[in-house]
């Protein structure tokens, strides 16, 4: 097991940083990895697995204009699912992962494309998109768990 997940929970202690999650492809990985941990709970605040448009629209008041001009997995709504992982809950800081995990893709979307979103309170949101490439399914999706822990790491002050 990688010892990300310990130095999020660990860094985000020290600073009293609570954070939540917002993940798509990913369906709780990154909430998962942090609360296998003892004493999690007080750091982690809170995830949400938004795996279907409408429960991104309900539960993180993502726009559909958004997944109708960008698409669900874009910059756009990456940004939009972090800023409501913080709205929605009680949490400093927040990530986001929205991407196609495989098998499949397109021109415009290969396999292996995930965006990201990240959040803190006070700060303009950040995003960015990692072009895992066509590792298959498991390793995409752990790739952008791992990339995603490496962001909260990298927002904890």
């Amino acid at each position: 097991m990688s010892a990300l997940p310990a130095q999020v929970l660990d860094k985000a202690r020290v600073a009293g940083v609570k954070i939540a999650t917002a993940e798509s492809c990913t369906g709780g990985m990154v909430a998962a990895a942090l609360t296998e941990i003892a004493g999690s709970s007080d750091v982690f605040e809170r995830g949400f697995v938004t795996y279907s448009n409408a429960s991104k629209m309900q539960m993180l008041g993502v726009t559909a204009a958004a997944l109708t001009e960008f698409g669900a997995v874009s910059e756009e709504v990456a940004g939009q699912m972090a800023e409501g992982a913080l709205r929605q809950s009680e949490a400093q800081l927040a990530v986001s992962i929205t991407g196609i995990a495989g098998p499949g893709g397109s021109e415009f979307k290969p396999e292996g494309r995930v965006c990201f979103g990240l959040a803190r309170q006070g700060q303009t949101p950040r995003v960015e998109t990692v072009e895992f490439g066509a590792l298959g399914r498991d390793k995409v999706r752990r790739r952008a768990m791992d990339h995603a822990l490496s962001l909260l790491l990298s927002r904890i002050n």
